[in-house]
């Protein structure tokens, strides 16, 4: 499909583009934005569950990513910097953007391994920072977690911080999020995974811990943690540091932990 000059910034086709910063806050119906090109690489990939309705570059963008784009069912849009500017709302300048379809969500039993096959989990409970949920998700992708999951009170990973945080490791990690009643503990229980939750009270170090075989990683929000009737439910670990200072950032702590448990389960 070649593309498709656009000079007008209120252009219908644009619409999706509009004023993203504020879109970003109030929802898409069901699409997100994607910038830069290694997420638009990774959104056009067949590595990544979602599919791009248009694809909008600064014209000197388009022979870089003819090729990668050369099999996307979508139309791609050319529009100088100044157009994309106007239409977004907020100046451009890598001069690439694209629209994703979210489709359906898929239930967290769906994306883990039955047992008694191995499962790394991480699970984010109460994750509300763009910054965090991308890290923790690029910390996912980067030690071979099967799949993310988020209670109902964490944010979304498809906002277009956390994709861009993430360097696009939230358009391939399966991901899936439980609904207003789930408890982490029944679900552990229900998939067949030990419950690890990561904490500096934790009750053992993670050096000592021999990694389940099948552990679901449990992460909390800086601050408060996780809740003290949860963590009474799961295995607690904790990171040992120098004396009188216990605070990782959640992404740092959890990229330790995660490296910890699939170094030990390529081993095993």
């Amino acid at each position: 499909m070649e593309p498709v000059a656009i000079a007008d910034p209120a252009d219908p086709r644009l619409a999706p583009y509009a004023a993203m910063r504020e879109r970003d806050l109030v929802g898409r119906q069901g699409r997100f934005i994607v910038e830069g090109e290694v997420t638009l690489r990774l959104l056009a990939s067949p590595r990544s569950r979602f599919r791009a309705e248009s694809v909008l570059l600064a014209p000197e963008r388009w022979p870089g990513l003819q090729g990668a784009l050369a099999d996307l069912p979508a139309p791609v849009y050319l529009a100088g910097k100044g157009a994309m500017s106007a239409v977004t709302g907020f100046p451009i300048h890598r001069g690439v953007l694209a629209v994703g379809l979210r489709g359906p969500e898929p239930e967290p039993a769906a994306l883990v391994p039955p047992a008694p096959a191995p499962a790394l989990v991480l699970g984010l409970a109460g994750l509300t920072n763009h910054d965090n949920v991308g890290a923790a998700f690029r910390n996912a992708a980067a030690f071979g977690a099967d799949a993310v999951l988020l209670d109902h009170a964490g944010c979304d990973p498809l906002y277009r911080k956390a994709i861009r945080v993430s360097a696009g490791a939230a358009l391939i990690t399966p991901f899936a999020r439980l609904g207003p009643e789930a408890a982490w503990p029944a679900l552990a229980d229900r998939l067949g995974l030990e419950l690890l939750a990561l904490s500096p009270a934790g009750r053992e170090t993670l050096g000592d811990l021999v990694p389940p075989r099948r552990a679901l990683l449990l992460l909390g929000t800086e601050g408060p943690g996780l809740p003290a009737a949860l963590m009474a439910r799961a295995r607690t670990v904790r990171i040992p540091m120098a004396a009188g200072f216990d605070s990782l950032n959640v992404a740092a702590a959890g990229a330790i932990a995660l490296h910890h448990l699939a170094a030990a389960g390529k081993n095993s």
